[in-house]
């Protein structure tokens, strides 16, 4: 998002014109979701006072009947890396009256956030008798997750990037890197880097291996995928494509979110038939209407999400309204997507 800090003079003002776009029902959906960017922004970037009132700020749009922006909200919080978040989080989780879709994001974040203290709540929910598969499967991965984060596996994992890095920088620059995406995901990619993409794709359709396993397949063909013009690319989309056919609707929608990540053009046909499926669940659909906004500029896009402006599932028109304001981003000359006064304009 924004990639400039706000003014310290300005920030106090900044932030509460940001929280104020945020909270209000009167603010079209689109705006609020480029206030919350920002926020996440300082949330993220600054320290100390204005960390906590970026996130407080963000915290106070829980109120909103809108499942798909508290949604989002939980994701976010859970992208600062600011243990601040935690207590909102919770509360999200534990609040049996909230939509499934906004606790399981609320579950995720706080796995994000990688605090081992957060374990009992997960625990929790993710035995709940009654408790909804998405969120009881979304606790389950971010255990693994916060389990992986402070264990020595994750260490030695890092050793073996530090070793690519010293003797293959020269010929292998994404390995060299890492992920090309700054998201905080619900599972680190495989770190194996001669798998192929058959050998991934059959660990991501394995549904003998735990979620958190097949997640790291999923991320992992992610990477093979980024940059587009990288020859394992296409074949990647494709094996990440057969997700859609998995059981668990949580994994279907993180396929999307996966998509959203990657904006490739040969991803369009299996997003288009996600969100068209009306039998589908609202989680999915309306995941695969925001990838499909990240792909805006590519030909007939807009068509396709403007024919489920009237969908039956709010979550869904939501979405199509947000992605269509991202395809008129991708299309534009703005340089950023958030509304950080002095960095983007809405």
């Amino acid at each position: 998002m924004a990639s400039a800090d706000i003014p310290e003079a300005e920030s106090d003002t900044t932030i509460a014109c940001l929280r104020q776009s945020l909270v209000s029902e009167e603010t079209p959906l689109p705006v609020r979701f480029r206030a919350l960017f920002s926020l996440k922004h300082v949330a993220k970037n600054s320290k100390g006072p204005n960390a906590l009132a970026a996130i407080e700020a963000i915290s106070a749009a829980f109120t909103s009947p809108s499942a798909l922006l508290k949604h989002e909200l939980a994701y976010c919080l859970g992208q600062t890396g600011n243990l601040a978040a935690v207590p909102p989080l919770r509360n999200v989780l534990s609040n049996l009256q909230e939509d499934p879709m906004c606790r399981h994001e609320a579950a995720e974040a706080l796995g994000a956030l990688g605090d081992a203290r957060n374990m009992d709540i997960l625990t929790e929910f993710r035995d709940r008798e009654g408790e909804s598969i998405a969120v009881k499967e979304t606790c389950e991965i971010a255990i693994d997750r916060i389990e992986w984060e402070n264990s020595p596996q994750r260490k030695e994992e890092k050793l073996r990037q530090r070793h690519a890095y010293c003797y293959l920088h020269c010929a292998t620059l994404t390995l060299t890197k890492g992920s090309d995406f700054a998201s905080v995901d619900p599972a680190p990619p495989m770190p194996e880097s001669k798998q192929s993409v058959e050998e991934l794709g059959k660990e991501l359709m394995d549904t003998s291996l735990p979620l958190f396993r097949r997640y790291r397949a999923m991320f992992a063909l992610r990477d093979l995928a980024s940059p587009p013009s990288l020859p394992t690319a296409e074949p990647a989309i494709h094996a990440l494509a057969e997700g859609f056919k998995d059981n668990s609707e949580l994994f279907r929608h993180e396929i999307a979110f996966v998509f959203g990540q990657l904006s490739h053009p040969a991803s369009i046909p299996a997003l288009t038939a996600a969100l068209s499926d009306l039998n589908e669940a609202s989680m999915v659909r309306h995941e695969a209407a925001e990838a499909l906004g990240s792909l805006g500029d590519e030909e007939g896009v807009e068509d396709i999400l403007k024919k489920f402006l009237h969908d039956k599932e709010r979550v869904v028109v939501e979405s199509v309204i947000v992605a269509l304001d991202m395809a008129e981003y991708e299309k534009g000359t703005e340089t950023e997507y958030a509304l950080i006064p002095g960095v983007a304009k809405a």
